[in-house]
């Protein structure tokens, strides 16, 4: 208890302080993680809302994929990415291997099926005679799409944030991509890691509560607002 207790200071201390490395590190994170579930909903609302709505062959095969994307483990999309990105890889010549950029990449994939499979479940509970009635109404296409969307809010705010939390908190990928570079690709989890296995658990515990404390405050902030489009 006294470690926790004296990493805990240690956190405030750092925030407090100012340390410059500390708030480089967290809002390099922060600014990957939120990237990356940015592009996650621009790319996973639109197909999850598809899925939902259309009927194609294949469709059943379609969804398994994207369900089963949603447990991938890190450690297997940092690798596939780091195959990729390698500089004999099929996309090395872009260089972008140990850069935020491949970091960013690889929570892409993380997240993308995660938001695009409780897009999925979001359309598919609402209610089948809605979907109905906004055409007898005379809607078009893209009129309905968007009134269910519009009606799938809640869960939908759920699914950014389920997004949100699944790369903001995992460090397979990121230290595979990203190599933990100090001052470039260093991130909380990465840097939480490094002090552990150097044995500064001070300093680990400082980066796990401020890592706790920005999850926290994203997911407030989202959660307000989830719950202010709540229907009274």
């Amino acid at each position: 208890m006294d470690l926790v207790f004296t990493g805990t200071k240690h956190a405030l201390w750092l925030l407090l302080s100012g340390d410059p490395e500390v708030w480089r590190i967290t809002f390099l994170s922060l600014q990957i993680s939120l990237s990356a579930t940015a592009i996650s909903m621009l790319l996973g609302i639109p197909l999850g809302t598809y899925l939902a709505l259309a009927d194609f062959p294949g469709r059943r095969l379609v969804l398994s994929l994207v369900n089963t994307g949603m447990s991938l483990p890190p450690v297997v999309v940092g690798l596939f990415i780091t195959i990729f990105l390698w500089r004999s890889g099929p996309l090395g010549f872009l260089r972008l291997l140990y850069t935020p950029t491949a970091m960013i990449i690889a929570q892409v994939v993380i997240a993308a099926p995660i938001v695009t499979g409780l897009t999925v479940a979001a359309i598919q509970q609402l209610n089948p005679k809605l979907r109905l009635q906004i055409l007898a109404l005379g809607a078009s296409r893209a009129q309905l799409v968007w009134l269910l969307l519009r009606e799938a809010r809640l869960p939908l705010l759920a699914a950014i944030m389920a997004g949100f939390g699944g790369v903001i908190s995992e460090i397979g990928a990121s230290m595979m991509v990203g190599g933990n570079l100090l001052g470039h690709t260093r991130v909380l989890t990465t840097a939480t890691v490094m002090e552990t296995s150097k044995g500064n658990f001070e300093v680990a515990i400082a980066l796990s509560m401020i890592l706790m404390l920005l999850i926290f405050t994203v997911n407030a902030i989202l959660t307000y607002t989830q719950q202010r489009q709540r229907p009274l």
